[in-house]
């Protein structure tokens, strides 16, 4: 897989352009909080951090299914499920016990651990009980060691000349085609998703060497059992993602006044929107503040 040098320059994800099209206030407080005059690094970093019931399932589910999967590299025995759901568990305890959550420190409301862990739980076995588990289990032993789940750091590439994060869940040669996972735990979004997964496929074709045609990006969904939406991305499609891409980091580009070293403009042309989003933001503390 390739590898590219330290550049300062930001980057394009998906997550990324979402929290600059939602709000740009929101944004500076989430990617440029070093440059902040008004506030402590360390608060604006600590709110940043607030996370939710659905964050941590998502999380969480993401983190048992990598798990599971790099086990299946090496074995196909059983799960021993009682074993396997009170790690997940321990798991839940452990990261609920750590983290702050948003509801906790806006409302002092009580986390529901329990309705975390079943959650997961749930999710995880929507995988292990579909027939993908199964064709997965049916992959030569040999082949596995190929799998890519979850790379190691950000999912760094390049799309045409500009640096951008393509993290792709699990990524499985088989028979000549690579099969690109992404497991949701939430809502079904057929566009947003496809917007994901056209840069996962980017990602393969330039990383990994794949022709489009051999690239087969599926969206696992595991909320309510598993179902999946294998998508078909046409070479044009791909490549078109190139320009959506290019589009939206020039929009980004255009708060920075130093685009090479990521240097953001004064935070007050960074717009606070006012609406109902602004109840669910972590940083809302910040502008009742100011």
């Amino acid at each position: 897989m390739k590898s590219y040098p330290f550049t300062s320059i930001l980057g394009w994800s998906s997550s990324r352009f979402d929290t600059f099209s939602l709000c740009k206030r929101k944004y500076f407080y989430s990617y440029y909080s070093k440059f902040d005059n008004e506030f402590p690094k360390e608060l604006i970093d600590r709110l940043k951090r607030l996370t939710t019931e659905p964050l941590v399932v998502g999380e969480l589910t993401h983190d048992v299914i990598k798990t599971t999967l790099e086990r299946l590299q090496h074995s196909s025995k059983p799960i021993d499920m009682p074993r396997f759901e009170n790690h997940i568990k321990s798991l839940v305890n452990k990261v609920t016990g750590e983290r702050i959550f948003f509801d906790s420190y806006y409302s002092n409301a009580i986390i529901n651990v329990a309705k975390i862990t079943e959650e997961i739980i749930t999710n995880v076995k929507s995988l292990l009980d579909s027939n993908r588990f199964l064709w997965l289990n049916a992959i030569d032993m040999n082949q596995r060691k190929s799998w890519i789940i979850e790379p190691a750091g950000f999912g760094e590439t390049r799309i045409g000349d500009l640096k951008a994060y393509c993290k792709v869940d699990a990524l499985i040669p088989h028979e000549g085609k690579a099969y690109i996972f992404d497991w949701k735990t939430g809502k079904r979004d057929d566009l947003k998703h496809r917007k994901q997964l056209a840069g996962y496929a980017l990602f393969a074709m330039k990383n990994l060497n794949y022709a489009a045609s051999d690239i087969i990006p599926v969206v696992s969904y595991l909320k309510k059992g598993y179902e999946e939406n294998q998508l078909e991305l046409t070479y044009e499609e791909i490549e078109n993602f190139h320009q959506l891409v290019q589009n939206e980091t020039k929009e980004m580009y255009g708060f920075n006044s130093d685009i090479e070293n990521n240097i953001p403009i004064n935070k007050n042309e960074f717009q606070q929107i006012s609406g109902g989003i602004c109840s669910y933001c972590e940083f809302k503390e910040l502008c009742v503040r100011a």
